[in-house]
């Protein structure tokens, strides 16, 4: 899959839609809005990771706040912030089954729940063409753009 974007793993590889995938997205979402990148686009040379991807290293190394966008990071916020990002990687995991539903989303984020559960893996944490061997110069023209735009101008006869 080269650009996943909200699509969940389940619908993206099977064609199976249900509650949960409506959750991945959101996961993918919130995950955007706290780093201020987004996924489609989103593209970490060093280690050819997704955002997901990122944003799970960063987790495992101890190190959320890398991630965070500095337009919204404020010190006194740092433990929100953290629960947002601890939230999202939870509603991104690979299997419906790991993902918490929406109505639990919101308790956490809301913080009625105060111990979370430990995430996994996300799906989606290598982009594409990441282990090929094509060169760097042909994995970039895979790379999805926010930026391609179609234009059509609808005309009478």
């Amino acid at each position: 899959m080269k650009c996943s974007g909200y699509m969940s793993p389940e619908y993206a590889m099977e064609g199976r839609f249900s509650e949960k995938s409506d959750v991945f997205s959101f996961g993918v979402l919130l995950l955007e809005i706290v780093s201020g990148r987004k996924n489609t686009s989103f593209y970490h040379e060093e280690f050819e990771l997704t955002l997901l991807g990122y944003a799970w290293k960063l987790w495992n190394d101890n190190n959320v706040i890398d991630l965070v966008d500095p337009l919204i990071y404020e010190s006194g916020f740092k433990m929100e912030i953290i629960r947002c990002v601890n939230v999202g990687l939870l509603c991104v995991q690979e299997f419906v089954k790991d993902r918490p539903n929406m109505s639990t989303v919101v308790s956490m984020l809301n913080s009625e729940i105060k111990d979370l559960p430990a995430a996994k893996q996300p799906a989606f944490t290598v982009r594409r063409g990441a282990y090929d061997s094509e060169s760097s110069s042909n994995q970039n023209q895979q790379i999805c753009s926010i930026n391609d735009v179609t234009v059509t101008l609808m005309e009478g006869r």
